[in-house]
């Protein structure tokens, strides 16, 4: 599995662009993945990691093969300049998960389906909640969890106009069936994934 981090320059259009509509962010994004309209777009996760924004952006990508991050670069201005705009690294999966606690971060959108509609949870108590049952299904429980984010993203799919809630999550969690994190690790959790939110990022708890 690789881990990529993309530093920004919020002076370029594009790079403005994508930051304001989740959808155009995960469009340029998969260019990386792919050689031309062809070709279907192996699964990947990304996330607009917290802090300041349209000061210093920061997106995070996950994804089982190597991305071509040649692209970005040669958009005039695209990414901050430096040796650092890109940082990719491997890391194994499996290892990651043996260990018994973990700190987390998790962006994600937590609905409910009611009468055949999905929508929105609203609200820490119910959100929280959400977070607790993921772990039940997904092999995990959050020891220590809190909620340091929450806004509404927007965003259009084709002529469709998308508005997802956004929350996220940071805190510890225990393991409680490897395999299992395993999988949420690699395919994200809850729904919004082109919109930036599913993405796990798991490390050595103290």
């Amino acid at each position: 599995m690789y881990l990529t981090q993309l530093r920004l320059d919020p002076q370029s259009a594009q790079a403005r662009r994508d930051l304001a509509d989740p959808y155009d962010m995960h469009r340029t994004l998969v260019r990386a993945f792919v050689h031309d309209a062809n070709d279907t777009a192996p699964r990947f996760l990304w996330r607009l990691e917290p802090g300041q924004v349209w000061a210093a952006p920061v997106v995070l990508v996950q994804s089982e093969q190597a991305g071509d991050w040649s692209h970005l670069a040669a958009l005039k201005g695209y990414l901050l300049g430096g040796d650092d705009a890109v940082a990719s690294k491997q890391f194994d999966l499996v290892a990651l998960v043996q260990r018994p606690r973990l700190r987390f971060r998790l962006a994600a959108n937590p609905t409910v389906t009611r009468a055949g509609k999905r929508l929105g949870l609203v609200g820490e108590d119910a959100q929280l909640a959400w977070l607790q049952r993921q772990g039940e299904r997904l092999g995990f429980r959050p020891e220590a969890a809190l909620i340091t984010g929450s806004d509404m993203i927007h965003g259009r799919k084709g002529s469709s106009r998308v508005s997802l809630r956004r929350v996220l999550f940071e805190g510890v969690l225990q393991v409680r069936d490897a395999d299992l994190l395993k999988q949420a690790l690699a395919q994200g959790i809850g729904h919004g994934k082109a919109f930036g939110c599913g993405l796990l990022s798991l490390a050595r708890s103290a």
